[in-house]
């Protein structure tokens, strides 16, 4: 595995403005949910981002690969500034830069048959035609466990976990360098979700994939990433390697999330963190530190005075006014 970055996101901030007006024409106030973040993925790794349902992790993805137009900040695929990009030069970014959908149910045309959502990439691509178009997606579909038959059947017909199979299938048609997975695995079942892990595992090594994966398991996270980063209300609280953040979290928001873990031993005493209160509206997040009103560490400090995002030693990074930086 190399050092350098495939991916890197620099102070990314992505607003949905509030309107009001016959025209809706005048902005009253802005959906912060992702209010600048910073990451970089190395190529060959497993990035996994975790964090509450709207905590802004998904709208990262879509605005990478800008299915989402940014509000501001700054994305780097392979040293090229995407936000910089025509759409015809993004056109050629997405051959390299593919997604796989949350949802297998709604992200897959019920009009068209498997085959044809599997070569639909590879005719918008120009990258094959006739019978070798047709050889390509028999090759995708066996290549993520299904068969040449299958080519001709409707979405509706599979289960979830054969549907994002299919969407997985898609994503790899044109042959990318880099795939962001946007909680492939929380519509299906824990026995299918191994098996679809299992499978993008397998293809990272088969193919030298890079993944941010999206998720809000961190069980799953735990099982397919390298790094893992943790976001709450539109910033990264915490980032570092899986082992250091499950040995040592230094967030108390991680500690919390780390807390509700199921563990599979009915005689083990677990001691779980309950945080109190409502995640706070996007619209109007609290002063400071946008964790203190949930904290049971918090402090006068933490609500005038937002942390920054330090390295603590070791590429761990933390946004918390009771961590200091190893050389502070």
């Amino acid at each position: 595995m190399t050092t350098t970055p495939l991916l890197k996101v620099e102070n990314l901030v992505k607003h949905f403005p509030i309107t009001r007006g016959v025209l809706r024409k005048k902005q009253v106030a802005a959906v912060r949910a992702v209010d600048g973040i910073s990451f970089y993925v190395n190529k060959g790794e497993t990035l996994g981002l975790v964090g509450e349902s709207g905590c802004g992790k998904s709208t990262t993805g879509k605005v990478i690969i800008r299915l989402e137009e940014p509000t501001s900040g700054k994305a780097y695929y392979d040293g090229k500034d995407i936000f910089a990009l025509s759409r015809e030069r993004m056109r050629e970014i997405r051959r390299d830069l593919q997604m796989v959908f949350q949802d297998p149910y709604a992200s897959l045309n019920p009009r068209m048959q498997v085959g044809e959502i599997i070569a639909e990439p590879l005719i918008v691509h120009n990258l094959a035609s006739g019978k070798a178009r047709e050889d390509k997606v028999v090759e995708l579909l066996e290549t993520v466990g299904l068969n040449a038959t299958h080519a001709r059947r409707y979405p509706h017909e599979f289960s979830g976990g054969q549907r994002q199979r299919i969407g997985v299938a898609r994503a790899l048609a044109v042959n990318p360098q880099m795939i962001i997975c946007d909680e492939p695995v929380s519509a299906l079942d824990v026995s299918i979700q191994a098996q679809v892990i299992n499978l993008l595992q397998d293809l990272q090594r088969q193919m030298g994939l890079t993944y941010l994966f999206i998720a809000h398991d961190l069980s799953v996270v735990k099982h397919i990433s390298n790094r893992i980063a943790v976001m709450y209300l539109g910033k990264i609280v915490e980032m570092s390697s899986k082992e250091a953040l499950f040995a040592s979290p230094m967030h108390p928001y991680t500690e919390a999330l780390l807390s509700a873990i199921p563990v599979p031993d009915p005689d083990y005493a677990k001691s779980r963190i309950i945080l109190e209160g409502d995640v706070p509206s996007p619209i109007s997040p609290p002063s400071g530190c946008r964790f203190h009103t949930r904290c049971r560490y918090v402090m006068d400090i933490c609500k005038v005075e937002e942390p920054e995002f330090v390295d603590l030693g070791g590429a761990h990074y933390c946004t918390c006014h009771l961590r200091k930086p190893a050389n502070a």
